[in-house]
């Protein structure tokens, strides 16, 4: 069939790219800005653990107050925490972390709805592309810590698992906290997933559900003990092309 008999109708290409060729070149560079400034500002903050969790959840919550705690521990035996810098978990883990002996870390995202900066942080970066955002979570991360959280967090934790498991971001705990939450999650790895042969049965060993804040840590250490947090040539390079 003719590209004149499909649906819907395309405009001419030559007009498209007259139009678009400007507007997406300088978007670019945007872009590409947004990347160095969040490189510059970041490269000294490792060894550093980002915290995934909801925007929605209250300051009188449980699993606000089991963030922030996490936070706490991990900053005062010398990680920088990273959130996203809004509300809910994300304020916990900053608070925490503020409290604590190391940086906390806050990658802020423009919503038009439900996010706003809290008053937590002790490096503030703007982002406004979500993408370049996730970006900076993987890429200064040593472990990732899993709160409760809705859609946002799923896409964080997956991405996280995804990029350890095809090899293009280096091995970590991936911990999730909350037993009682994940368990669905978990359950559903395992029967179907795995059992439909989507994953491999060792997949499921990329994750960790564990519920003390003091388990938390001890995991992140145990799984460094013997190779430690500096990098190596080899793995900066796997780390500059995630």
């Amino acid at each position: 069939m003719s590209i004149a008999n499909k649906i819907p109708k395309l405009a001419d290409p030559d007009v498209i790219g007259q139009h678009q060729t400007g507007h997406e070149s300088w978007h670019a560079f945007g872009i590409m800005s947004e990347f160095v400034d969040a490189t510059e500002r970041l490269k000294e903050i490792t060894p550093a653990v980002s915290i995934f969790g909801s925007a929605r959840t209250p300051i009188n919550h449980p699993y606000y107050k089991l963030t922030e705690e996490i936070a706490r521990l991990l900053s005062d035996t010398g990680f920088s925490v990273i959130s996203g810098g809004g509300p809910g978990i994300m304020e916990a883990a900053n608070k925490g972390a503020f409290a604590g002996k190391s940086p906390s870390i806050g990658l802020n995202i423009e919503l038009p709805h439900e996010q706003a900066g809290n008053s937590y942080q002790d490096v503030s970066q703007n982002f406004k592309h979500f993408f370049m955002r996730k970006v900076m979570f993987v890429k200064y991360a040593s472990a990732y810590v899993v709160m409760p959280g809705g859609f946002g967090t799923l896409d964080e934790v997956m991405e996280a698992i995804t990029l350890v498991q095809t090899g293009k971001s280096l091995k970590m705990p991936i911990i999730l906290v909350g037993e009682s939450f994940w368990r669905g999650l978990v359950d559903w790895i395992k029967t179907t997933l795995i059992e439909e042969r989507m994953i491999s049965p060792e997949d499921l060993d990329l994750i960790q559900v564990i519920d003390e804040p003091k388990a938390v840590v001890e995991a992140i250490f145990k799984h460094y003990e013997t190779r430690g947090f500096k990098l190596s040539a080899e793995e900066e390079l796997v780390q500059l092309y995630l």
